[in-house]
């Protein structure tokens, strides 16, 4: 090879080297860009829960039967359109300490996750109350 055709490849090999750095360094960046925004708009979905609808909303009739999980009810409440995270609904349920109770609930949509679980965590202080006079 001559002497010009090797430092055309040195040079090349050095952009394409540079190129692969950029181009690795862009999607760092990329995926730290949207794992912090993500994981704040989780956060904020936990701790400043908001409606799925503006008010008035629409009511919404669903049973809880008993035994179902947090996670089934986060479910069924996602499916009925009455909360936009199912994974936030629980968490909350646990980090605030709510309990579910059983029952069947008329929600609006205007309500947010935590006023729903509020509803419900009543319910069960209520029951609670029952079965200790029992």
């Amino acid at each position: 090879m001559s002497r010009t055709t090797k430092e055309i490849n040195k040079i090349t090999g050095a952009i394409i080297a540079l190129s692969i750095r950029l181009i690795v360094f862009a999607l760092m960046i990329l995926f730290l860009y949207e794992g912090i925004t993500r994981g704040y708009e989780f956060g904020h979905e936990i701790f400043y829960a908001s409606a799925v609808e503006e008010e008035p909303g629409q009511d919404k009739n669903i049973t809880i039967d008993k035994g179902t999980s947090v996670a089934g009810v986060a479910k069924l409440l996602k499916d009925k359109g009455l909360i936009a995270n199912e994974y936030s609904f629980i968490i909350q349920a646990k980090f605030f300490n709510y309990k579910i109770n059983p029952g069947s609930y008329t929600l609006n949509t205007s309500m947010t996750s935590r006023d729903i679980l509020q509803m419900m965590n009543e319910n069960t202080e209520e029951e609670e109350e029952k079965n200790d006079r029992q």
